[in-house]
């Protein structure tokens, strides 16, 4: 049997991407139990997806469904509360809503939802994405994992004395909104970024904009992709011809191929936030790609 590849949104120029009709995909087995994901993006660049856990699920893995890609990830929790696992070391992280956990390419990942009767839900940034071989195929590249470990006992009796030993071995980075980078893109600009993190192939982190406010011209190095957090937003394409402003609401999503000239406005009543992901430059090149 093989694994059911992801179904790939066809976006060939910027567009908005509502959040009813991100394209749903289920994946898993029953070895390694059963995730619904909400494809927004999968680009060459860049892969933007929500999934889901119900109340006091997880995935696992399996031969067929290995959780071990050659990408750099943003996990950011929307709802629930999740417990992330490295299988292989027995490292643990808990994230609540509003955080994110990150982790580089080669990191085996199990993921529990501890809400007793909430769904789990996450935001999902990958890069380089499945397009590009990163995801199962890649996967099965891989040595199996046949023996797990849900708890590092490395520091049994040393605990938390030798704290600095754990964070040296870290593959999970928690980011909550104490540890992101703070900046703005441009002196003038009302978008305020905090940066979850920046590697040479993907950076992601949360914009949020005031009542009003809206951000200067922005383009990246890469493809960008975004979805809303809170509040609500416009976003408008000043070198494009009709359609050039997008309307979206919290759950909807925006795709930007590289070098692509947007603003984000925050047309609301109340603050905008959103999610986003470029890769996998996040500044432009000099000739503005």
């Amino acid at each position: 049997m093989k694994r059911r590849s992801s179904p790939r949104p066809s976006l060939d120029r910027a567009a908005a991407v509502p959040y009813g009709e991100a394209v749903m995909h289920l994946w898993g087995d029953p070895e390694a139990g059963y995730v619904g994901d909400r494809i927004y993006v999968s680009s060459e660049l860049i892969h933007l997806i929500e999934f889901s856990l119900p109340p006091r699920a997880r995935f696992t893995h399996s031969d067929l469904n290995r959780t071990v890609f050659a990408a750099d990830e943003v996990l950011h929790v929307v709802e629930g509360e999740m417990l992330l696992v490295n299988p292989e070391t027995g490292e643990a992280v808990r994230a609540r809503p509003g955080e994110s956990v990150f982790f580089r390419r080669d990191t085996w990942h199990h993921a529990i939802n501890r809400s007793p009767d909430r769904p789990l839900r996450v935001m999902e940034l990958f890069a380089p994405p499945p397009a590009s071989g990163a995801s199962s195929s890649y996967a099965r590249t891989r040595p199996y994992l046949s023996e797990w470990r849900y708890g590092d006992d490395r520091l049994l009796g040393r605990w938390p004395m030798d704290r600095a030993e754990r964070d040296r071995g870290r593959s999970f980075h928690l980011v909550g909104e104490g540890d992101l980078l703070w900046r703005f893109d441009d002196p003038s600009d009302d978008l305020l970024i905090g940066l979850i993190a920046s590697t040479e192939h993907l950076t992601a982190g949360r914009g949020s904009l005031l009542p009003g406010q809206r951000s200067g011209v922005r383009r990246h190095g890469g493809d960008a992709a975004l979805v809303v957090l809170t509040g609500s937003m416009a976003v408008f394409l000043p070198d494009s011809e009709a359609p050039s402003w997008f309307e979206l609401g919290v759950g909807d999503g925006f795709y930007a191929p590289v070098g692509t000239r947007y603003q984000c406005f925050a047309n609301g009543a109340a603050p905008a936030e959103f999610l986003f992901g470029a890769a996998p430059a996040y500044l432009p090149g000099p000739d503005g790609d």
